[in-house]
């Protein structure tokens, strides 16, 4: 199936027809995975008027958020946008505003796996263009030359299902398309020499993080006894450590919290607890990403045992007896989450690798890749591997900002009509760290939405899709593309912001701040001439900060350095635009927000090309 065929899908309706009893749907963007990237990508490909179809295996949406159970979400607390900030909004009405959801301490944003599940129902449900079916397994992918062009699903009964499309999101939870298109990959850790990052990682390997089983318990009163029947090979000893109230080998390391406050981490609405404790926990070291299917539920019944054998401890050993397993959460028969937690699978090797250096050192270290920014996150590079004595157990991370995932990473080298979502972006094992968290994925699994559906509006291939026309329609859905704590959505300047930050033209700052990174942009502060000349350089060659002086900016100067760019401006216009701005003095220093407003205004800097790796492009094309 060529191109055009492909891409005039967009011209009919989705339909099925059956076809030697098989299923065959034709549709222009194909999702494989109803997880938390995939949902996001969906809802928005949808949203933009394409026909989108869904495929997950199970009968939840949302993955690791609902189906997984890892319902108390890692970061961006301060960086809502998008539909990250949106399913958040619908938590806050479901449980009576944010403090109905800040019951634990590892989280901002905690509530029941159940009630993320039926919110994302409910979002694809009003969602035009987009269908999800539920019960398929993914089996193959189709090919031509090095185009994707499908792909095949069987469900429980043996009936098998095709899907034609012109553009395919791998939003697996391991990176199964990846594999099964035969396109080269990533699995556990690179070696420094390929990555240029200094984490005392001087050999690659194939060591992924440990998985976990969630278990969400209820309380179920004081009079019960919810004591499960102990569980084979049961030894308390694997659980030394996990509290203070059990602490018999003191050449553990000491545990800092008593049982109750390690109960509180994961403390639910409605009297429940989430069950994912790192700590002499429940985590599970398998690498289980090149199994069979049926080889990986086989193996992960070690994981299951794990979380058994922990729930058992809770309850005898340290005497929470009435807290059982929820009741009303998971349709599984064990009453654990449908899925467990997987933290890394295959990981893409895109169009750039994003690695740690990259994200430390933004402005100064190798191509702007900060310019192609897609997502955002200021969660820590957050890793485990407590239960691999394999694995390197003291990673010198250093530091690091918020930041923004680049578009490339999305995109895999030497293929078309495939786009990576969920943990299988081209980023580093160490990144991985990072990006792998809930609001970090779904806003990712909203760009992986947006650039399929445009591909697909525009009639191009994936990679001729412009970032600055990707980007922009993520600005017009609320979503960041910069990481800036101070310039919220509703900021009057947020889009000028927003673009101008894309731009480099003006930068912000970042700075690493315990669990939730940082990235200022200071819209309320002043800046130089200098400063602002320096930043355009790269844009206007005309423009030379020889013998600039050190001023700060004001609406005058400003005006004429504008016009040394763009001759014409009309200051009687430009007069009107300050006094719109709150700037009586055209005189009067002015703050950073309204330069960048200027300046996209006036200039619009941000419709200047760039390439996938955030390079300037000599062809000046405006957005519309």
């Amino acid at each position: 199936m060529d191109v055009k065929k492909c891409l005039s899908f967009i011209a009919f309706s989705l339909y099925m027809h059956v076809v030697c009893a098989q299923l065959v749907y034709q549709v222009p963007v194909l999702i494989i995975g109803g997880g938390t990237g995939g949902t996001a990508a969906g809802i928005q490909s949808g949203r933009m008027g394409v026909k989108t179809m869904i495929v997950e295996s199970g009968p939840w949406l949302g993955g690791m958020i609902s189906s997984a159970g890892v319902s108390a979400t890692d970061g961006n607390h301060k960086l809502a946008s998008g539909l990250w900030k949106e399913f958040r909004d619908q938590l806050y009405t479901v449980y009576g505003g944010a403090h109905g959801v800040e019951t634990g301490w590892v989280s901002n944003t905690l509530f029941e796996p159940h009630v993320a599940d039926s919110i994302f129902k409910k979002m694809a449900a009003n969602t035009n263009h987009l269908s999800v079916l539920y019960g398929w397994q993914f089996t193959k992918v189709f090919k031509k030359a090095n185009r994707i062009t499908g792909a095949q699903f069987i469900n429980p009964s043996g009936k098998t299902m095709t899907v034609e499309a012109a553009v395919t999101i791998d939003a697996t939870e391991m990176g199964d398309v990846i594999a099964a298109a035969a396109l080269p990959y990533d699995l556990g850790m690179e070696a420094a020499a390929i990555t240029g990052e200094t984490v005392g990682i001087t050999e690659s390997n194939h060591i992924i993080q440990d998985l976990t089983y969630v278990a969400i318990l209820k309380d179920y009163g004081d009079a019960a006894d919810c004591t499960i029947v102990r569980p084979v090979g049961y030894d308390s000893t694997e659980f030394d450590g996990a509290c203070t109230d059990f602490y018999v080998n003191k050449n553990l390391p000491a545990p800092k919290v008593d049982a109750k406050k390690m109960l509180a981490y994961g403390k639910l609405p409605n009297k429940k607890y989430m069950l994912n404790w790192p700590l002499a926990g429940n985590d599970t070291y398998l690498n289980i990403v090149e199994l069979t299917e049926a080889q990986r539920q086989a193996a992960l019944l070690k994981a299951k045992e794990t979380t058994k054998r922990f729930i058992y401890f809770i309850q005898q050993q340290l005497g929470f007896k009435n807290l059982g397993l929820a009741n009303d959460e998971f349709p599984s028969a064990d009453k654990l989450a449908l899925i467990p937690y997987y933290r890394e699978g295959r990981r893409v090797k895109g169009l750039v690798r994003y690695t740690m250096r990259h994200l430390a050192e933004p402005f100064t270290y190798g191509d702007p890749l900060y310019r192609t920014g897609i997502s955002v996150g200021d969660y820590p590079i957050d890793h485990h591997h407590k239960k691999n004595t394999l694995a390197p157990q003291h990673l010198e991370f250093y530091p690091v900002p918020s930041y923004n995932v680049p578009l490339g990473s999305l995109i895999p080298m030497g293929s078309e009509g495939l786009i990576i979502a969920e943990k299988g972006i081209s980023v580093s094992n160490v990144v991985n760290g990072t990006t792998r968290l809930q609001p970090c994925v779904l806003l990712t699994g909203q760009a992986a939405g947006t650039l399929a559906a445009l591909a697909v509006l525009q009639k191009k291939n994936i990679t001729a899709v412009p970032v600055r026309s990707v980007q922009l329609a993520l600005l017009n859905s609320g979503a960041y593309i910069m990481p800036y704590i101070d310039v919220p959505f509703d900021h009057k300047q947020f889009i000028a912001i927003q673009k101008i930050g894309a731009t480099g033209i003006m930068k912000g700052r970042g700075i690493p701040y315990k669990w939730a990174n940082q990235t200022w942009f200071y819209p309320d502060s002043l800046m130089t001439l200098k400063e602002l000349v320096e930043g355009l350089q790269p844009y206007y060659k005309k423009v030379t900060a020889n013998k600039v002086a050190s001023l700060e900016i004001t609406g005058e100067s400003l005006l004429a350095l504008l016009q040394t760019i763009q001759p014409g401006i009309p200051g009687q216009q430009y007069k009107q635009t300050l006094t719109g701005l709150g700037i009586d003095s055209p005189g009067e220093p002015i703050k950073r927000a309204a330069i960048a407003f200027l300046l996209q205004k006036y200039l619009r800097p941000f419709d200047k090309a760039i390439d996938i790796r955030g390079n300037i492009q000599k062809v000046y094309t405006y957005l519309k």
